[in-house]
């Protein structure tokens, strides 16, 4: 009977609700400090926020990242600063998305976006160079060959956040978690991590709300 009854369940199933979403098709909103794929920011004026101090590098546990600074030309400065970020490459081989590497920075010049969905053919594309990380000149992620970017992806990319102290340190309160040099990405600072304040503070209200409105709607409203 046991074998039958497992029948049973599946075909009880085929008339309710689909719960699950088309998957790539569909996509579900992602949390304000989702930690994806790393870019490397500029200022409003083209100049590049990397300075080589190399701190991301020394912070780093999984070791994946590699900084080589040099002297900004005089003529022709590439960031505002004495050095510049010569090489910079971060080994997705080894990466485990900790976010140190944005806590260590001074320039806020490294951050996360919200892109995860990258696969290697080759193990050389798994490391990421300067030119593939540094942001375009309207300050969004460039596409990569090996990225599945969908429709409306680009859209989520300047979600850039900026890691906070996971115990609600109070020394973190009031700290604005990005800047916004180029017009978005803008959040408001860090409230703590006690109660609803957080939430308003990373705008995960809203989207609770939108994914309980998804979950009401594939459920008939049976699961509140």
């Amino acid at each position: 009977m046991g074998f039958f009854d497992g029948f049973r369940v599946t075909i009880r199933q085929v008339f309710e609700p689909r719960v699950t979403h088309r998957y790539p098709d569909e996509k579900r909103l992602k949390p304000p400090r989702f930690h994806g794929r790393h870019v490397l920011g500029r200022y409003e004026d083209g100049m590049e926020k990397c300075i080589g101090c190399e701190l991301c590098a020394g912070v780093c546990p999984a070791r994946c990242i590699y900084v080589r600074g040099a002297d900004n030309p005089p003529d022709s400065p590439v960031s505002p600063g004495e050095r510049f970020g010569f090489v910079y490459e971060i080994n997705y081989l080894r990466c485990i998305h900790c976010d140190l590497c944005v806590e260590a920075c001074p320039t806020e010049a490294i951050t996360e976006s919200k892109l995860f969905e990258f696969s290697f053919v080759d193990r050389q594309d798994a490391i990421y160079t300067k030119d593939e990380l540094v942001v375009d000149d309207e300050g969004r992620p460039r596409q990569l060959p090996w990225e599945d970017w969908r429709s409306g992806d680009d859209a989520h990319t300047s979600g850039w956040m900026r890691a906070t102290s996971p115990n609600g340190d109070a020394a973190f309160e009031g700290r604005v978690q990005w800047s916004g040099e180029l017009g978005y990405g803008v959040r408001t600072p860090e409230a703590g991590q006690v109660g609803d304040r957080d939430d308003e503070a990373t705008g995960n209200i809203s989207i609770r709300d939108v994914n309980s409105a998804d979950i009401s709607h594939r459920y008939g409203g049976r699961y509140r």
